[in-house]
């Protein structure tokens, strides 16, 4: 299995709403690509020098394939859907490969 992480720092400000609209629409939407089998929303609990509030959302995948079709068939547009928070957060994504699970 492969997990999709993307880590972001949301401005306070605008928290409630991102995080109303992750639960609601995105994650959702992330979902019914049909390229991942759940989610897992998390709030970092490190207090950010720049301020902000941190989250990490694991996307699973079963596998390499679905997580290559995600980025060639979803992506563009579903990061496109955040434009409504444009210049409030930032985001970076990292791909992890499940080695073990206990």
């Amino acid at each position: 299995m492969y997990i999709y992480n993307v880590t972001i720092n949301i401005q306070e400000d605008v928290h409630e709403n991102w995080v109303e609209w992750m639960k609601n629409e995105h994650i959702p939407e992330m979902l019914n690509t049909g390229k991942f089998i759940k989610a897992l929303m998390t709030r970092v609990m490190v207090k950010e020098e720049m301020g902000g509030v941190t989250y990490s959302v694991q996307y699973t995948a079963q596998n390499k394939e679905m997580l290559k079709r995600y980025y060639e068939e979803d992506a563009q547009k579903l990061r496109g859907k955040t434009a409504i928070f444009e210049g409030k957060f930032v985001a970076f994504r990292t791909e992890l490969e499940v080695v073990s699970e206990q």
